[in-house]
């Protein structure tokens, strides 16, 4: 089937069996290897991407039910010059990452999340519960919970900069 997926702001006209999924798609045809394929059931969390802003596994979403939305990926996380986004520096401060294979599904539901209601980062048991919807086998959780929370902190800061500046 012929689709277009808008990822990271870029159109890809692509032609795919409608069984391919979204993560063999984004890592081989559009040579994003930063959505990581580790359980292939939706548990591990390791594959998340925004769909038109949502969160989802795209071990467990067919590519052509993308058709024509916008895809983000962990590539897609950095700014227009290439500086790190705040949950990416904030992972990097607080030790959240060791050996990295379920960094790009923390970064990107984590990312979803702050996206959708900036506030969740002063709540911890929202943060808790956030974290609690992917695995890691090397972090214990903890470094990458302060994270999130210090990612949320620099960006209501850097909203409340941008608000008084205008």
């Amino acid at each position: 089937m012929k689709i277009t997926l808008t990822v990271n702001g870029t159109a890809y006209p692509l032609d795919v069996e409608p069984r391919r999924i979204l993560a063999d798609v984004l890592r081989e045809d559009c040579r994003l290897t930063g959505t990581h394929l580790g359980c292939e059931h939706g548990v591990c969390g390791a594959c998340t991407v925004l769909v038109d802003g949502e969160a989802v596994r795209a071990c467990l979403m067919f590519a052509v039910q993308c058709d024509g939305s916008s895809v983000r990926t962990v590539e897609g996380l950095a700014g227009p010059e290439g500086e790190p986004h705040p949950l990416q520096r904030a992972f990097s401060a607080e030790h959240a990452l060791q050996c990295g294979f379920c960094t790009p599904g923390f970064l990107m539901v984590a990312a979803g999340a702050l996206e959708a209601d900036p506030t969740i980062g002063n709540d911890p048991q929202r943060v808790e519960a956030l974290v609690g919807s992917n695995i890691c086998r090397c972090t214990g959780y903890e470094p990458i919970r302060r994270a999130i929370m210090r990612a949320a902190i620099e960006q209501a800061t850097a909203a409340a900069g941008d608000a008084q500046g205008e």
